[in-house]
C-alpha cells in the first residue's frame, strides 16, 4: 500500500485548530479534488496558503483522507484533509507549493 509523502508526520486538525505554519490569501475559485478511489469532484478553494488550502464542497471527505487538487492549468497537487466542518474542509499540502506558482495561483482567483 502507497504511503502518503508528508514530512513531519501530518496529525489530523479540527476546525478550531490553528496551526498554520503560512499566511493564507482569500481566493475564490473552482476546482477539482480527487481521492485515491478516483472520485472526481468539484470544489471551490476558499483559501490558499503554500502550505494548504480551505475548500467547500458537498462531497463527504474524511480527516486523513489523501486528495488530489487540480486547479486551472497545473497538475495534481496531493494533499490530506486535516479537518472537516460540514461543507468546509481544509486540506495540507503534501509538499508546499514553491512561492511562483502561489502567487500564481491567487493571481488567478482574481480575474
Amino acid at each position: 500500500m502507497e504511503q502518503p509523502s508528508f514530512t513531519p508526520p501530518f496529525e489530523p486538525m479540527t476546525a478550531g485548530d490553528d496551526h498554520r505554519q503560512a499566511l493564507r490569501k482569500a481566493v475564490k475559485m473552482r476546482a477539482h479534488l480527487r481521492d485515491r478511489g478516483q472520485t472526481r469532484f468539484e470544489i471551490e478553494v476558499t483559501d490558499l496558503s503554500m502550505s494548504g488550502f480551505r475548500a467547500e464542497t458537498s462531497f463527504t471527505l474524511w480527516p486523513g483522507t489523501v486528495v488530489w487538487l487540480t486547479l486551472p492549468g497545473l497538475a495534481g497537487l496531493e494533499a490530506m484533509v486535516a479537518w472537516r466542518d460540514k461543507f468546509k474542509y481544509g486540506c495540507a499540502f503534501a509538499k508546499p507549493l514553491h512561492p511562483a506558482v502561489f502567487d500564481h495561483i491567487v493571481a488567478l482567483s482574481q480575474r
